[in-house]
């Protein structure tokens, strides 16, 4: 493979399964960082597909009447469907029952034959047949499979045998040397505990009159290949082996990712499959975690899978996307939630990135005539701007870094904090005041900096939100939104002055209210009211002191940030607060004066009643009221634990 090409995979998926989350995941994923590589310039070629034979569609099709590959192609479709609405950009689609890739099998069969790496043999042991695997005794767990927990059939027959056991010691010399070859790191040290046991040989073959549906061993007509010898080879056939030598040295290895489930066949079998071909290691084995509800794995058989269709029409495709990627840490487990995901969404997408478009256009518009300003002379040399991009430039970086060590999230997570930095830059600059200067110098510079902040940071998530970005790049006066070179991501200065600037609308409405769980639908309105009870006897309404949900919901708390105070002429406990709550100034009389000096309340994030009909108080109108907490004689108001932008809704 080329040192600037990259070749990426995911598992080629059971063609009688319906698309879930795992299978989401795992192509979502393929497909950011593919788009990744892309963004930074590489050459890039990205592969998924399905798993065709074996005897779990032998028997639906019989069930239903048809022929096996009428039943593949009827069902087939779930994934390339799924995946088009997933805006997943895979350049090759690899089906195991074309001729291009049951040709390269048989050949390499024929070729392992005649060298004899292949033998027939009788074998005597323990058959799973929804894994279609054998096992010895000691595998077995309680007696049943140790996969999938299922009841085993004994079997004897005649097979043929491919001789993996000759390459044990070279396969765990070999993953010893090489500490990227298997990741993350604990995957390895599981297939290096794998190898500590005596290697078989593995059983390549069935016979047709157990299983007729498979690709036939091109050296006995009576049997047909295992169904994981078949699968693994995809990898390579879809990529020129044996017909494209050129294409094939263009790609070869790959970064392989998969599911840990499926970690044996990839770092066991597939590699000394591929040392008998005599074809270099893939150059990454990367197993990634479970999706969890609770303590549990996602499973059919549990009943507990999320359809990923149902969540793209509740929230949309970017936002999913976003969400599982940003969610999940390579190589752990993640639990998912609705909870989680509008948690999410609300802190990242519409509170910081959503707000701070919002912002800029809203400013640019009001404060330039809706065209994009030019900044001062040398503004990104030095000064806040310059340390503002700066910051952003880290983040390309940082983004680039997490892609090589299969880090992503937090990749993520270092672009969305460049997001906050540049609203807390906004704050700092206070363009809303420099707007009132005779220079119009550094309110230009102000938004320009932060426009061009907004560009990089879409730039970098567009592999993850490829419409909603292009949205966000076209809302800065970007021609070719959907195009991002990757030069554009450390340079500054790339948005044209004078361009018009205008709001795509809410580029991610924020979600007010939790949602029916996935399959429900919502209740109508009459009936999602909760029922009135009758008050007890000998009280009106709710007893004393009892407030109920709607009530409640009814009070609107959102943070606010304390721009200057001052006291009151006449008022020994009232000060006058100016605060900003997002874009918006407000005047709030607060009784804390013998608690807190006006200096010491400069800069503080607190919580605010935003909803709160203005009063006076001293002839001084209030325009919402501060939250604090008092015990004897001591105050404090309620402040946000952690970094928060103003104007956020506090919950």
């Amino acid at each position: 493979m080329k040192p600037d090409s990259y070749y990426i995979t995911t598992p080629i998926y059971y063609v009688n399964d319906r698309p879930h989350i795992g299978h989401a995941y795992t192509t979502v994923l393929a497909d950011v960082l593919a788009r990744c590589q892309r963004l930074f310039g590489h050459d890039t070629w990205f592969l998924t597909g399905t798993d065709e034979h074996g005897q779990k569609v032998q028997e639906a099709a019989a069930k239903l009447g048809i022929d096996p590959q009428l039943h593949a192609d009827n069902t087939v479709v779930r994934f390339q469907e799924a995946w088009k609405r997933l805006g997943i950009r895979n350049d090759d689609f690899i089906r195991t029952t074309q001729p291009r890739h049951k040709a390269i099998v048989q050949e390499i069969l024929q070729d392992l034959y005649d060298r004899g790496e292949v033998y027939r043999d009788e074998y005597d042991g323990w058959y799973c047949v929804p894994c279609e695997r054998f096992f010895t005794e000691k595998d077995l767990v309680n007696g049943n499979c140790p996969d999938c927990g299922r009841p085993v059939q004994r079997v004897r027959e005649a097979n043929y045998f491919f001789k993996m056991s000759q390459y044990q010691d070279w396969l765990v010399e070999y993953i010893q040397s090489h500490p990227g070859f298997i990741q993350p790191d604990f995957r390895r040290n599981e297939t290096l505990g794998f190898l500590r046991k005596p290697l078989q040989d593995l059983c390549i073959s069935r016979p047709k009159s157990r299983l007729s549906w498979g690709i036939e061993l091109p050296f006995d007509k009576d049997y047909v290949t295992y169904v994981w010898f078949d699968a693994l080879v995809n990898y390579i056939s879809a990529i020129g082996y044996r017909r494209d030598d050129a294409a094939f040295a263009r790609w070869w290895p790959a970064i392989h990712l998969i599911g840990k489930d499926i970690l044996t066949t990839h770092t066991v079998y597939w590699p000394c499959m591929l040392k008998a071909m005599g074809l270099p290691m893939p150059r990454t084995v990367f197993a990634h975690g479970w999706w969890m509800m609770g303590s549990a794995k996602m499973s059919k058989s549990l009943g507990n899978v999320v359809n990923p269709m149902d969540l793209m029409e509740r929230y949309g495709v970017d936002p999913f996307r976003y969400f599982l990627m940003a969610e999940m840490v390579l190589g752990q487990d993640a639990s998912f939630t609705e909870e989680a995901f509008i948690r999410r969404y609300n802190a990242d997408l519409a509170n910081d990135l959503g707000n701070l478009l919002n912002r800029v256009v809203s400013m640019v518009g009001k404060y330039c005539g809706g065209r994009l300003p030019a900044p001062q002379a040398g503004a990104f040399v030095a000064g806040p701007a310059a340390e503002l991009f700066k910051q952003v430039a880290e983040a390309a970086a940082g983004l680039k870094a997490s892609v090589e060590h299969f880090t992503l999230s937090a990749g993520i997570a270092q672009v969305i904090e460049a997001v906050r930095a540049t609203n807390r830059f906004l704050e700092t600059q206070q363009p809303w005041t420099q707007a009132r200067a005779a220079d119009p110098g550094p309110l230009h510079t102000t938004l320009y900096a932060a426009a061009e902040s907004l560009r990089v940071c879409a730039g970098l998530l567009m592999p993850l939100m490829p419409g909603k970005m292009a949205e966000l790049r076209a809302a800065l006066g970007m021609e070719n939104a959907m195009t991002v070179n990757p030069e554009e991501l450390t340079k500054s200065e790339v948005l044209n002055p004078g361009v018009p600037v205008a709001a795509p609308g809410a580029l991610f409405p924020r979600i007010e209210a939790p949602v029916p769980e996935a399959g429900e639908k919502p209740a109508p309105a009459a009936e999602a009211k909760a029922e009135k009870k009758a008050p007890p006897p000998g009280t009106i309404g709710n007893p004393e002191g009892i407030i109920t949900y709607d009530d409640f919901a009814k009070v609107q708390l959102r943070t606010a940030k304390i721009m200057s105070a001052e006291a009151i002429e006449g008022a020994v406990k009232l000060l006058k607060l100016s605060v900003l709550m997002g874009e918006e100034r407000r005047q709030i009389v607060a009784g804390i004066a013998l608690y807190y000096k006006p200096e010491e309340l400069i800069g503080k994030t607190v919580v605010v009643v935003s909803n709160l009909a203005p009063i006076k108080l001293r002839g001084v109108e209030s325009q919402g009221m501060l939250l604090a907490a008092s015990k004897g004689e001591r105050l404090r108001l309620v402040t946000v634990d952690g970094d928060l932008s103003s104007g956020a809704v506090v919950k």
